[in-house]
């Protein structure tokens, strides 16, 4: 019996069928024998066994992909993502951030298949235009990894996040204090955070890590503060006590002796008195807050003479590592001191100020003159009877 018109045409591996509008359409079966049809009609038939053998071939490899597991929507499965990484409290809450603000307006009821590059395109243009350049960095770094996850999960072929340099933040170099800046700045926040300064510089400690420091974390004697915990202050007011941020976190700081004195009065004037006592506490007893104290820090900071207004609490930090950078400390100096994991946070630090440029300079005038015996050259005589370079220069020709 002669087979009819639009019935799906035999085949080893699927099958394919016309529709009374002419187009073609093809169907196969999984291993576990559920069927699926393409997701687009196609012009001619060899187009739809085409289709099919490009199928056929991902089953046989291992590389196909059922096409309905992309049909969960974006929301839940980046929702479900945070809370599988088991983030810091920190990092979680920028992440959640991040999605609310920046990511599920656009993406929350779309599917990951739905969710291709051109999409991304367009967010990415749009967000460039409604917020800052590292917002939207950070932004595009969650999405992509988001959606790494789904392709490891075998939920899409591939990740739609191809934006060369979408992730890279151009942030603008840290401001950096003087010594003599950060000395009066110490002294305009008053004597109970006077030292809370001197620390945030000159021990390059980050505020989490200041806010969690105890009175059995110091060594007088020795000079010495036991880096172990640190207590971030999350955007609610609450803090997030915990591990330091990495585990080159927990360190041992060496302070330099001039900070000697300082370190006794604050510890006999205004840290708690209980072996577990807080170092920096408030006037009434409770830990520092971050808006009160950064109220506080502003305040000092207008006063300080040539000192920028965007300089912020955590340039401090930066201050430190700098000045020891230029003294000569290794790249491995500052991340033990910094407690950073990372070589490249770290060589944020190794940049060359104007200052060392004249100092380098100097060191090297001094060091060929030493190696030399030599006085500074004096330009040469030229001999007699040759012109000088000026009197050699023709005038230009000029045609009329």
């Amino acid at each position: 019996m002669p087979r009819k018109k639009n019935a799906p045409s035999r085949r080893r591996f699927g099958a394919v069928r016309q529709y009374r509008s002419g187009r073609w359409t093809a169907s196969y079966r999984d291993a576990a024998g559920k069927e699926h049809r393409a997701p687009e009609t196609f012009e001619t038939k060899t187009d739809a066994e085409v289709w099919l053998t490009v199928t056929e071939a991902d089953l046989t490899r291992g590389n196909w992909i059922d096409p309905d597991a992309g049909n969960v929507d974006f929301q839940t499965y980046a929702l479900r993502w945070t809370d599988e990484r088991g983030l810091m409290p920190t990092t979680d809450e920028l992440y959640r951030r991040l999605l609310r603000l920046h990511l599920l307006p656009t993406f929350a009821a779309l599917t990951l298949n739905e969710i291709t590059a051109a999409r991304v395109r367009t967010w990415h243009a749009e967000r460039k235009q409604a917020t800052g350049a590292t917002t939207v960095a950070k932004s595009y770094r969650l999405l992509k990894a988001v959606l790494e996850t789904a392709v490891e999960d075998d939920v899409i072929v591939r990740n739609p996040c191809r934006i060369k340099g979408a992730g890279k933040e151009e942030a603008e170099e840290r401001p950096v204090a003087t010594a003599e800046q950060v000395f009066e700045l110490a002294e305009l926040m008053g004597p109970r955070w006077r030292f809370m300064v001197f620390l945030g510089a000159f021990a390059t400690l980050r505020p989490e890590e200041l806010a969690e420091l105890r009175r059995e974390d110091v060594d007088l004697d020795k000079r010495t503060l036991r880096i172990t915990e640190a207590s971030p202050e999350l955007n609610t007011g609450k803090r997030a006590t915990g591990p330091t941020k990495s585990r080159a976190g927990k360190r041992t700081i060496h302070l330099p002796s001039f900070l000697d004195q300082a370190l006794r009065q604050h510890m006999a004037w205004y840290a708690e008195k209980e072996p577990d006592g807080l170092l920096f506490v408030g006037e009434k007893g409770a830990p520092f807050r971050r808006t009160t104290f950064g109220r506080k820090f502003g305040k000092a900071r207008a006063k300080v003479i040539d000192l920028p207004q965007n300089f912020t609490f955590y340039d401090l930090r930066h201050t430190g590592n700098t000045l020891l950078a230029e003294e000569g400390a290794s790249l491995k100096d500052l991340m033990v001191r910094m407690g950073q994991s990372s070589v490249r946070a770290a060589m944020l630090y190794q940049h060359s100020t104007a200052s060392r440029q004249r100092q380098l300079a100097a060191k090297l005038d001094t060091r060929v003159r030493s190696d030399t015996g030599r006085t500074p050259p004096t330009p040469p005589t030229p001999p007699a009877g040759v012109p000088s370079g000026a009197a050699v220069v023709r005038p230009i020709r000029r045609s009329i």
